[in-house]
C-alpha cells in the first residue's frame, strides 16, 4: 500500500470506530489493524526523514531546514 492509501484507511478505521454500530469484536479488529498501519507509516516517515537528512548533508545537526510552506 502507498503512504496516502494508508492514511486513508486510517481515517476509514477513525469513522468506523467512532460509529455507535461498530461491535466490540469488529472494534478490537479495526484498533489492531490501524495499529499496525500506524506502525508503519512512522517507519515510513522516519526513512523519508533520513533520506532528505542525507540530501541535505551527511551530518543532519548542520542541515539547513527550509520550509517548503
Amino acid at each position: 500500500m502507498s503512504f496516502e492509501t494508508d492514511i486513508s484507511r486510517i481515517e476509514e478505521i477513525a469513522q468506523k470506530l467512532n460509529a455507535s454500530d461498530t461491535s466490540l469484536e469488529e472494534s478490537i479488529a479495526l484498533f489492531e489493524e490501524g495499529m499496525r498501519l500506524a506502525k508503519a507509516l512512522e517507519k515510513a516517515l522516519a526513512e523519508a526523514k533520513r533520506s532528505v537528512e542525507i540530501v541535505l548533508g551527511e551530518n543532519p545537526q548542520e542541515a539547513e531546514i527550509t520550509s517548503l510552506a
